[in-house]
Parts: C-alpha cells; sequence; structure tokens
C-alpha cells in the first residue's frame, strides 16, 4: 500500500509538471508568433508628402495604433512594400519626431521611416538602411512677399527664418548671411501657422514639403534656389533608422533594391496629389 500510494503520488506529480510546461511553451509561443508576425513602424505622422494624419483609410491609409485615425503619405507606402517583403503585418505607431530614435532603442518600434536622414550624428545611435529617396532643400515662403523671387541664400539677408527642431535643416540656417534665426519649432504644421500669421519669413525643408505647402495654401510659395546651401548626401537622403546591428538591416535593403527609381517618383507624386489639404 505504501509502495502504490508513492507511486501513484510519484504520477500525479509528473502529470502536472508536464502539465505546467506545456502551458508554458503555448503560451511563450503565442506571444512570439504575435509579436513576430509585426512591422511597427514609428512616424510622426505630421509630414506631408512623406507622412500625415488622416480620418479614414482612403487612398492607402493605415489605420495608427491606439487611435481612430489613419496614416497616409509617401513613408506610409514604402512601409507597406517592406512589410509585404518580410511577410509582416504593418503597423503605423503615431510618435513625435524627438520621439523616434528612443521609440526605436527601447523596442516600441521595429523601424523608423518618417522621411529622416541618416546623419553622422544619428548613425552614433542606431543603423540605418539604404537611402529609399534622395531630395534637395528650399525655403517655403509667402506668396506675393519680398522673399517670393529670391534666387541665393543671400536674398534672406535679415529675414527670420526657421526650421525643425532636432533636424540639420535647422543648422543649415547659419549659412545665411545677417539671417535672423527664430527659435526652431516642433513640426511642420506649427511651422505653417507661423508662416501665414507673419511670425517668421520662412521655413527651411524638403522639396516634396515645399511642394505640398504651396499646394495646401495659395498663400505660400516655394524658393527653389539657384545658389543655395551647401549639404552633404546623407542629410538630403532619406532612409529606414533600425536599432544596432538589427538582423532587418539587410532584409530591408534587399526589398529598397526592388523599388526602381521611377517607381519611388510615382508614389512621391501620388503622395503629394492625395495628401489632406489641412497638412
Amino acid at each position: 500500500m505504501k509502495k502504490a500510494s508513492l507511486f501513484l503520488a510519484g504520477m500525479l506529480s509528473a502529470v502536472l509538471l508536464l502539465a505546467g510546461c506545456g502551458s508554458s511553451t503555448s503560451s511563450g509561443s503565442d506571444s512570439g508568433s504575435s509579436e513576430s508576425d509585426t512591422f511597427k513602424v514609428g512616424l510622426e505622422a505630421g509630414y506631408a508628402p512623406f507622412n500625415w494624419t488622416q480620418k479614414d483609410d482612403s487612398n492607402g491609409g493605415v489605420k495608427i495604433k491606439g487611435s481612430a485615425e489613419y496614416a497616409g503619405g509617401y513613408d506610409v507606402e514604402i512601409a507597406k512594400k517592406i512589410a509585404d517583403g518580410l511577410g509582416k503585418e504593418l503597423e503605423i505607431v503615431k510618435t513625435e519626431w524627438d520621439g523616434l530614435v528612443p521609440a526605436l532603442t527601447s523596442g516600441k518600434i521595429d523601424a523608423i521611416i518618417a522621411g529622416m536622414s541618416p546623419t553622422a550624428e544619428r548613425k552614433e545611435t542606431i543603423d540605418f538602411s539604404e537611402n529609399y529617396y534622395n531630395s534637395q532643400l528650399v525655403m517655403v515662403v509667402k506668396k506675393g512677399g519680398k522673399y517670393e523671387n529670391a534666387t541665393s541664400l543671400n536674398d534672406f539677408n535679415g529675414a527670420k527664418i526657421t526650421a525643425q527642431l532636432n533636424t540639420f535643416h535647422y543648422s543649415v540656417i547659419d549659412q545665411i548671411d545677417g539671417v535672423s534665426k527664430e527659435t526652431a519649432m516642433d513640426n511642420f504644421p506649427a511651422m505653417r501657422v507661423a508662416l501665414e500669421s507673419g511670425i517668421i519669413d520662412g521655413y527651411v525643408s524638403e522639396r516634396p514639403e515645399a511642394v505640398s505647402a504651396s499646394a495646401a495654401n495659395d498663400n505660400f510659395a516655394m524658393v527653389d534656389f539657384e545658389e543655395g546651401f551647401e549639404t552633404s548626401e546623407d542629410d538630403t537622403a532619406i532612409a529606414v533608422g533600425l536599432e544596432k546591428g538589427s538582423e532587418l538591416t539587410e532584409k530591408i535593403n534587399e526589398i529598397l533594391k526592388g523599388i526602381s527609381e521611377e517607381e519611388r517618383t510615382t508614389i512621391m507624386d501620388e503622395a503629394i496629389q492625395n495628401q489632406p489639404a489641412a497638412q
């Protein structure tokens, strides 16, 4: 009887142990599968035509995580192609510009696809893919104002100029002799409001955003310089931001190689055309 009791107790312990192990393995597998099937992308959703916020899924808009709104734009279309190439479901995480790198390094997002340039300073903290867009710097000014017909940086002597906070756009303002360098602003919608109200005379931008701004507001004009800012190739390029040593870098580079320059131009042209007027 004693041996039988010990045998039964041993069998019961073994069953419970196996049950516990089975439960733990199943739970971990489900969680890991769900996580690995999602490609979490961070962007501002406020930098048209690269990215913006909209009310529905029109023109390929993607639902923003934790929101009733959607994100659209050039970055979103590139993110969709990358997610498809990786065999993952795209998840858009709307994040303020200053929070993008911390969100990436903390694991909150898998990649930054937000019109971000792979500058030397950023490369100290994160890695970048190959470029997925190349642009040039221009100035957005008031139509009919004294700076609309400017052709060189010297024409902005005495002008009140700003750019987005923590971007190389703001640092190049120092190349303008006699400029009144105003406080950097958090985002492009804020700069457009400041320009409209006369707080500033212009702001530094990239050509696609400037085209979008002038298309969205008849009071704005783009100054495309004959003698413009001195920049490096990394400054005017746009690439995907990734964690240091990320296994996704090589895979994403392969996917980007499959998107021709002609297709990239078409995607940008459509983004400019589809952007919400309020952006």
